[in-house]
């Protein structure tokens, strides 16, 4: 499937800005799964550009001058196979991705909703994780506005709801918690509903020889109708748009996404 992607997103402040710094990993990268076509990003200055430590494309955006908003524009098209049969492992060893973050800890609640099913995912990994991403999200039905962007797997977890990021953070808390190494992936997901269209968020867990996707939020793979920008440990190492700044009031963040079939 041919995918077009127009991705505008637009930071206002109530006063200057003197300085910002931005990472930006709008990008997508070419890969098994996907092809790239074409792809731009449009910035308000030049931007660095470099390969992070997941390898991740990366724009490294500085700007010196006072300024009020930043706005940022990514479009093109990439090609989707319409058959995920996993990625090898590239060149990072995967038993890095069993390392927990702030954000992926388990605290005792998620290590005891991720025991019972330690056996069939050791002796079936297939069946025992796609049941463990059934069971989060019935656990954690998606519901907007009950997390942000700094909330914890384990806070989502007593929580008993949030979006795919949080149900993304609970899952890989329970894949690392059973000695399955596993990602966190950002990017985009088509839908024939444009009206609802926004970044997106699931998983990759390493089983036996490749990586296997798990979109929670949606019970299913991803790969047929899912673009790829980034991988990281948690949300922090991948998510499309990362930055600090000096001075700057009340920001406010606008986007909109629109994925067609091209």
């Amino acid at each position: 499937m041919l995918l077009s992607v127009f991705h505008s997103t637009h930071y206002a402040y109530s006063t200057e800005v003197s300085r910002s710094t931005q990472v930006i990993r709008l990008t997508p990268y070419a890969g098994a799964m996907q092809r790239v076509i074409e792809w731009t990003v449009e910035l308000p200055a030049p931007a660095e550009t470099l390969r992070d430590a997941f390898d991740n494309f990366t724009h490294l955006l500085t700007l010196d001058r006072p300024h009020d908003e930043i706005r940022m524009v990514a479009r093109g098209k990439v090609e989707v196979t319409d058959v995920d049969d996993g990625e090898p492992a590239g060149r990072i060893n995967p038993k890095v991705f069993l390392r927990a973050t702030r954000l992926t800890d388990p605290d005792d609640a998620i290590r005891a909703f991720a025991e019972p099913m330690r056996g069939v995912v050791a002796s079936r990994p297939l069946i025992g994780v796609s049941d463990m991403m059934n069971a989060v999200l019935d656990r954690m039905p998606e519901k907007a506005g009950v997390t942000t962007a700094e909330t914890t797997a384990a806070e989502a977890f007593a929580g008993g709801a949030g979006v795919a990021q949080d149900q993304t953070h609970v899952f890989i808390a329970c894949c690392r918690r059973l000695g399955v190494p596993a990602r966190y992936v950002s990017g985009y997901a088509y839908s024939a509903d444009y009206e609802h269209v926004t970044s997106h968020a699931w998983a990759e867990a390493w089983l036996a020889t490749r990586w296997v996707s798990f979109d929670v939020a949606n019970a299913r793979e991803a790969g047929t109708r899912h673009i790829q920008l980034a991988i990281g440990l948690d949300y922090l190492d991948a998510c499309p748009v990362r930055g600090v700044r000096l001075g700057g009031e009340q920001e406010v963040l606008s986007t909109e996404v629109r994925i067609r079939k091209a």
